[in-house]
């Protein structure tokens, strides 16, 4: 009672017009355009290129999935090569560089991982950078949004790396356009996973979770809600109140994801392909990468089956189908694009 009269207030003062005018100005000024794209020399002096800049070395990959998307096991083959430091969630707020913090917890789905923090010993230093904020806050960075701290970090990781940077992210999918920017050379991966299998590997217990009441039980245990709630200034109908199903939130951050993927990274992988043709996809991330002493068999011996299609165990086809195609009309409208080639019907199989 008392919060909607506070609420209610508050619309009165915006709406007063020396104030709304004030508003309406300081947001035309905070979302300017930057009309220049890229910095010339002087016309009075020469300056050297500062050498050795982290974020312009060409042997850097960054690694980017969704939450349960099988990110972990990506990157666990890639830290199997040697001459490589492959970092694990470098934002995660276990803080993997402060020993006293982190903790011991594997997660035991992560079959084969011992530990997650072994490339962060001796990086104490990442203290005086490192910001929680990154992990519920400005999901959503385009190529012009500006975080010296962010940069400094990452700068960081890669100047301690032994060999070749590998940086594992789930929480960078919505920040491509400003990584690709800042670093131009890197190269990007992407992983992602059958939305519906991912959907109930999201699920910490299915059967409270029900199909039949998930609407009402859901708990979230993998970050939709926050997510949702930093990322629907940008995508509006990532609001509870205009998409209370928890499944249809969660479809719309999984296709949302998997569009930045696709448009930013140099290679697109889904899970299911990953681990049931190993060998070929790595021989194409080799050459991609251009990692002429990449040990393919090593990485191999790190493969673990997974068990696809699981979500039959949970709602049959038309439960999910009836969201999906509700989720994709709103996503045709939003992005303009009335005869979108989408077909639902073929996500089961990969």
């Amino acid at each position: 009672m008392i919060k909607n009269k506070a609420i209610d207030l508050f619309k009165k003062f915006l709406s007063h017009e020396d104030v709304s005018d004030l508003f309406s100005k300081k947001v035309r000024a905070a979302t300017q355009h930057v009309g220049i794209k890229e910095n010339t020399s002087s016309p009075y002096f020469n300056y050297q290129k500062l050498e050795h800049q982290p974020a312009l070395k060409s042997d850097v990959v960054f690694i980017t999935g969704r939450f349960r998307s099988g990110s972990s096991v990506f990157w666990n083959l890639l830290r199997a090569q040697p001459d490589c430091t492959a970092y694990y969630e470098p934002f995660n707020e276990r803080r993997w560089f402060d020993i006293e913090h982190r903790g011991q917890f594997v997660d035991s789905s992560h079959k084969g991982i011992q530990d997650y923090w072994t490339e962060y010993d001796n990086l104490g230093h990442l203290s005086h950078v490192y910001d929680e904020k990154w992990i519920n806050t400005a999901l959503h960075m385009d190529e012009y949004s500006y975080d010296s701290n962010m940069r400094a970090y990452i700068d960081s990781l890669i100047e301690h790396s032994q060999g070749r940077s590998i940086l594992q992210f789930n929480r960078i999918d919505f920040r491509l356009p400003w990584l690709k920017k800042n670093y131009p050379n890197a190269k990007f991966l992407h992983i992602y996973r059958n939305p519906r299998d991912q959907w109930l590997s999201f699920l910490t217990d299915k059967q409270k979770m029900n199909s039949a009441e998930v609407h009402e039980t859901y708990q979230d245990a993998f970050y939709l809600d926050v997510w949702c709630k930093d990322l629907a200034k940008q995508f509006p109908f990532l609001s509870p109140v205009i998409t209370a199903h928890p499944y249809m939130r969660f479809y719309y951050l999984w296709k949302l994801s998997y569009l930045y993927g696709i448009k930013y990274c140099d290679y697109s992988v889904p899970l299911e392909r990953l681990t049931s043709t190993p060998i070929e996809e790595l021989n194409t991330i080799k050459s991609i990468l251009n990692w002429t002493e990449f040990d393919i068999q090593k990485s191999v011996e790190k493969i673990e089956s997974i068990t696809i299609d699981k979500w039959r165990t949970y709602a049959d086809e038309s439960w999910f189908l009836e969201k999906e195609q509700i989720c994709e009309a709103e996503l045709d409208c939003f992005f303009n694009t009335p005869h979108a080639n989408n077909n639902v019907n073929q996500m089961g199989t990969l």
